[in-house]
């Protein structure tokens, strides 16, 4: 049976990366480009029309930019992944995206085949990012000390997820390892989030790591 293709949204204000992207992932049967955008508003408003599995975001766009942009998503209810893809590398930016609720940070340089390969990676519920922006990501956990959550509010199996996220596993693979099915694991994921009152999937591994429950 065909794999169903990972729906994506782009939102980027600039036509020519838009038209270059969509024309690479044409060529890729697993994923399928169901909107764009060119700002952030109408970014916000095609992913609560459509709530794709994945949300290609650009950072420095004119008007509400990517941050802010990353910021009104996730007061949404939506189910898939937001991965930041950018020109930039600097460290506020990296990390104030991972804050903000980004499942992933990608550059803009980087090879096609990298990027496809990084958004199945994405659609599958894995942790995507830059190799060149690990050491960025690193340092910073290492300067900053962990906000204080309760882990106990979470139950045995949240805490058994929460571990294994932070051992950047994706869904289907945790799924494998406790026996339950995927659908049931992206349950117990929402439900840690919000208990945890972490944004996304790399903030919680970026807590768990920090707060040594990896």
């Amino acid at each position: 049976m065909k794999e169903k293709a990972a729906t994506l949204l782009l939102i980027d204000d600039h036509p020519m990366l838009r038209n270059g992207v969509k024309q690479l992932i044409g060529l890729d049967d697993r994923l399928l480009v169901v909107a764009e955008a060119s700002n952030g508003e109408q970014g916000v408003a095609l992913a609560g029309l459509h709530d794709p599995d994945l949300i290609l975001l650009d950072l420095n766009m004119p008007g509400m930019n990517g941050l802010s942009t990353l910021v009104q998503l996730r007061t949404l209810e939506l189910t898939g992944r937001i991965v930041v893809f950018t020109v930039s590398d600097h460290e506020d930016d990296v990390v104030n995206a991972i804050r903000g609720g980004a499942d992933g940070y990608l550059l803009k340089d980087m090879e096609p085949e990298e990027l496809l390969k990084s958004l199945h990676q994405a659609a599958a519920g894995q942790m995507v990012l830059s190799e060149t922006l690990t050491n960025v990501l690193v340092t910073s956990l290492r300067e900053n000390r962990p906000e204080a959550r309760d882990i106990s509010q979470l139950t045995r199996r949240e805490r058994d997820i929460l571990r294994l996220i932070a051992q950047g596993m994706t869904n289907k693979a945790i799924a494998r390892r406790l026996c339950i099915t995927e659908s049931t694991v992206k349950v117990h994921v929402k439900h840690l989030l919000k208990k945890m009152r972490l944004k996304s999937r790399v903030e919680a591994a970026v807590w768990a790591l920090q707060s040594g429950h990896q």
